[in-house]
């Protein structure tokens, strides 16, 4: 992802839409004139971004532990913090924000040691890692407060952890379910990154999803 990990440096000025049309590109240079997006958590955004640019384009989908972009879902109190996270992350000590960070994130051993080695990246530089959440999070409102009505055309389903405690996940999933007739599976017992934690329940619900796209192409 720009400015993560070796894309660093990479400015931080870019939007969501900006993203999108990077991932646009990436899909056009590869040869993948169908693609099925599969986005967890930022990428459920992106993964939403993507079908509000390019409608003709995306055949699917599949969102694990993200929320939806539309501005009804939101309080304004909650944009409010959102866009104002990055001097939360630089100031917090940073022990007890890789201890909150990986157990808040992920529910078994596995899903968190993945979680410590992705922000131990940045041990050492917690400025970098600050500005990264925070660039993140600032994106997602620009999103959400773009107007923009990110209805979803194509086939989609998503994903939740019952015990996905990043924010408001849980809320916004089943209202997002029950507003907009989308497929929600929960996935019992995994956190947020519910694709580590239940990586066999979450693979096989990925291509239950495919088949499903195989099977109404050749209707």
């Amino acid at each position: 992802a720009p400015g993560h990990a070796d894309s660093y440096p990479f400015e931080l000025t870019f939007t969501l839409e900006d993203k999108a049309r990077m991932v646009d590109e990436i899909l056009k240079a590869e040869g993948f004139d169908d693609p099925v997006i599969v986005g967890q958590s930022m990428g459920g955004y992106l993964g939403q971004m993507y079908e509000e640019l390019f409608p003709e384009k995306l055949k699917g989908l599949f969102i694990i532990d993200s929320a939806p972009l539309k501005r009804e879902y939101y309080t304004a109190i909650e944009l409010w913090l959102l866009e104002r996270m990055e001097p939360v992350y630089r100031h917090y000590p940073w022990k007890l924000l890789l201890r909150q960070g990986t157990n808040g994130v992920a529910e078994t051993e596995y899903g968190r040691k993945l979680m410590l080695s992705m922000m131990m990246t940045y041990d050492g530089d917690q400025k970098r890692y600050a500005a990264l959440a925070g660039h993140g999070y600032r994106i997602l409102v620009g999103a959400v407060k773009s107007g923009r009505a990110f209805d979803i055309k194509c086939p989609a389903m998503l994903i939740c952890g019952t015990k996905d405690h990043a924010g408001s996940c849980i809320r916004y999933a089943r209202n997002w379910h029950k507003r907009s007739g989308i497929p929600l599976h929960w996935i019992e017992g995994a956190g947020h990154n519910s694709n580590t934690d239940r990586p066999e329940m979450i693979n096989g619900l990925i291509e239950s999803f495919l088949e499903s796209l195989r099977n109404r192409e050749q209707l």
